[in-house]
């Protein structure tokens, strides 16, 4: 596999081998089982309300951002809220749907991406094409082939798969067979989602000579015949980068003040991802609470082709202002943190699992709802529906998973020595949990049940210091590492421009609703 950098696109090439199949064994129905496509967090939605104090901008792509960017972050998860969504690789038979979201395709590739160069005509040709001088003369390209036009431009509807559409276009199955003989384009040809295009370009006797499919406006698969062998290359370009900056006031919660100051759901959860750590958004949240954000966004020409992350946010909640600037060390590994170089991350997150509603507080004294006597309640329950997941609130080690009496399904996870954590009443445990198992912070750890004593479908969660129960609620985290010595001087070079900005839109934002 050869990986080759062109303008400002990257192609990766490999070439598949392998002898002709027969065609009666080796059919194969390119399907996808249906993508799950349903972020596992969820934010309250009250009825809209109108509001002030909202400004959306954007800056022309020629403004710097001066925050550290190399060209392949090697710890792109420490980012919290991921901007993009993986890619699904499962290849199933006998055309099972597709049922991943719509992407919109464009129909040619973007300037600066090199597919094919055409050769200059030899000089023996040449004397065989008359010069035309004057009004007449010919264009650029006299004497070139004219633009190859595909035979079968397709776009993806749900339930397809390469196998349904071959047969549709009436293409030869054997060509199928062929692309997939190798697992690395049969893998590639397997992502394919309702809305993306395939172009197939056919010869005379409708065989396939090359195939086309764009997976969405950056990102294209190219494939082409070699007598009974296909070669690809992987063509993604690079989009244009350009500063954004919103600001937006909470009357009535935080997913509508979002929506009025013109972001996305995924900038929303970017910014409560990177606040999750010191405000509750489901019980901290008041009237008038204020945010402001500097992002970056990709455009390709004059398209919005994605988002980049949060580079600087601001969130004021009840007059307590906090600041968060994101930087890039030199190995790329990439965080969030304060302006003096605290850590936005702490050792636990605050709350274990997205819920509707606090069900029961701790209570020392409190009268069970089954057992109806008192009975000491040492954790809290989060009412959330079934199958919600719920994730670990810090690192640890796994130290029980299984039944435990009324808990029902429940993980229990040693943060060190001086800190566990409880989970309780699960429906299930999440693939591959076991006693001795490490888990990282955030990360999915089961599900919300009411197996065990439970009225109802919540997570009761418990938080242990020296084996002694603390309310969840209320007990102080502690803090995670600081920003290294080393790149603070860098550090502080970055984020003072960023924190200028927030400054401007604080400025800007209060003269507005006044």
């Amino acid at each position: 596999m050869v990986l080759a950098v062109t303008g400002g696109s990257y192609v990766r090439s490999a070439s598949v081998t392998d002898s002709t199949p027969a065609p009666e064994t080796m059919i194969v129905d390119l399907a996808l089982p249906g993508s799950e496509g349903m972020s596992d967090r969820a934010l309250p939605h009250p009825k809209p309300s109108t509001g002030a104090g909202m400004i959306a901008s954007r800056e022309a792509p020629s403004d710097p951002l001066p925050v550290s960017h190399p060209p392949s972050e090697a710890a792109a998860d420490d980012l919290p809220g991921s901007a993009s969504s993986p890619p699904v690789d499962a290849l199933a038979v006998d055309a099972l749907a597709v049922d991943a979201p719509a992407v919109e395709a464009p129909a040619e590739p973007g300037p600066g991406t090199a597919i094919a160069t055409v050769a200059e005509p030899s000089a023996q040709a040449a004397e065989t094409i008359p010069p035309v001088t004057g009004e007449a003369a010919a264009p650029e390209n006299a004497g070139l082939p004219p633009a190859e036009e595909p035979a079968h431009r397709v776009t993806v509807e749900r339930g397809d798969s390469l196998y349904l559409i071959f047969k549709r276009l009436g293409l030869p199955q054997r060509d199928l067979a062929l692309m997939t003989a190798s697992k690395p384009l049969k893998k590639k040809l397997a992502r394919i989602a309702p809305g993306q295009e395939i172009e197939f370009h056919v010869d005379a006797e409708s065989r396939l000579t090359r195939l086309v499919h764009r997976a969405d406006m950056l990102k294209s698969l190219h494939v082409s015949r070699d007598g009974d062998t296909f070669t690809f290359e992987e063509i993604v370009e690079t989009p244009e980068v350009s500063v954004a900056t919103a600001t937006g006031v909470i009357d009535s919660s935080l997913f509508e003040a979002g929506l009025r100051a013109g972001l996305s759901d995924n900038v929303i959860m970017q910014m409560t991802d990177i606040f999750a750590w010191d405000v509750d958004f489901a019980l901290d949240i008041r009237v008038g609470d204020r945010f402001a954000l500097v992002f970056e966004e990709q455009f390709k020409g004059r398209e919005k082709v994605g988002e980049g992350p949060i580079v600087a946010a601001e969130f004021t909640n009840r007059g307590r202002r906090i600041r968060a600037v994101r930087y890039v060390d030199s190995t790329g590994r990439s965080g969030y943190f304060s302006p003096d170089g605290r850590s936005m991350r702490k050792a636990f997150l605050r709350t274990p699992v997205n819920f509707t509603r606090i069900s029961s507080r701790f209570n020392l004294k409190r009268r069970h709802p089954i057992l109806h006597k008192i009975r000491a309640h040492r954790g809290v329950d989060y009412a959330a529906p079934r199958g919600t997941a719920v994730k670990a609130s810090g690192d640890g080690k796994v130290i029980f998973a299984g039944r435990k009496g009324g808990y029902g399904r429940t993980v229990i996870v040693q943060h060190g020595s001086v800190y566990t954590t409880l989970y309780a009443h699960l429906s299930r445990f999440s693939k591959g949990l076991r006693s001795g198992k490490r888990v990282r912070q955030g990360q999915t750890i089961g599900y919300v049940g009411s197996t065990g004593l439970a009225t109802g479908p919540h997570l009761h969660y418990e938080f242990r210091v020296r084996g002694t129960h603390r309310d969840p609620l209320k007990v102080k985290l502690p803090k995670a590492a600081p920003l290294e010595k080393k790149y603070m001087d860098d550090f502080r070079e970055k984020a003072d421009p960023l924190l200028a900005k927030l400054d401007l839109l604080d400025t800007t934002s209060v003269a507005t609703a006044e």
